[in-house]
């Protein structure tokens, strides 16, 4: 099994992106039942949220979860 993280650039410049995602990859060999949990603990601890899921031809799977991007601004000024 196989996970990669595709950040979200925040601060000044950066483009207006609303979520990051995480791509989830499991060989055909894998057992299913592991990899769905390992998705409900991103979902309840991580915040993440499954978009897409793709079975291609041989057996292996891929998930693709996202979450929001919380962008917090400074409301305090530091002379």
């Amino acid at each position: 099994m196989r996970e990669s993280i595709k950040p979200a650039f925040t601060g000044r410049g950066a483009p207006l992106r609303q979520y990051e995602y995480l791509v989830i990859t499991v060989g055909s060999g894998e057992p299913v039942p592991i990899a769905y949990q390992r998705l409900r603990e991103h979902a309840e601890y991580g915040k993440w949220e499954l978009e897409r899921s793709t079975l291609y031809l041989g057996g292996q799977r891929k998930y693709l979860m996202r979450r929001k991007v919380l962008r917090v601004e400074r409301t305090l000024t530091v002379y």
